[in-house]
Order: C-alpha cells, then structure tokens, then sequence
C-alpha cells in the first residue's frame, strides 16, 4: 500500500496520478463502497496498491509538489 486514501473520490485521484507516469495501480476496498455506498467515514477509506518493486517509486511521486500555476501555458 502506497497511498490510505480517506474516500473513493481521492483514491481514484491517487490511482490516475500513478498512472498518468506508467505506475500501475489499483484500489482495494471499492466493491464494498459500491455494494453499501459508502462514501465518508472510516468505512469509507481505500487502499491505493503498486506492485512492489515500484512501491518506492510511488512514494516518491506521490510526496512530490505538483505546480498546479498553468499561467505559461497556451490556453486553448
């Protein structure tokens, strides 16, 4: 596990942000969420999990600052 993510929504942000850089991800937890519709609280949290030889990888990616000032680029 990477990432405890505290509901669906930022589990599946975690997830892309992985694989947006070629990590493959997956989250645990999401059948029970969609079965009971769980979506705050402590039932709510999910697991976001990279194969282990890329689990470091991860973790460095995730603990980087993303430059969220989009000032430079082209606006279509």
């Amino acid at each position: 596990m990477v990432w405890q993510a505290a509901n669906p929504m930022e589990a599946q942000i975690v997830k892309g942000r992985l694989q947006s850089v070629g990590i493959p991800a997956i989250v645990r937890g999401e059948s029970m969420g969609r079965i009971y519709g769980f979506i705050y609280g402590g039932l709510a949290e999910r697991d976001v999990l990279v194969p282990a030889p890329l689990a470091e990888s991860a973790e460095e990616i995730l603990a980087e600052e993303i430059d969220w000032d989009l000032e430079g680029e082209d606006s279509a």
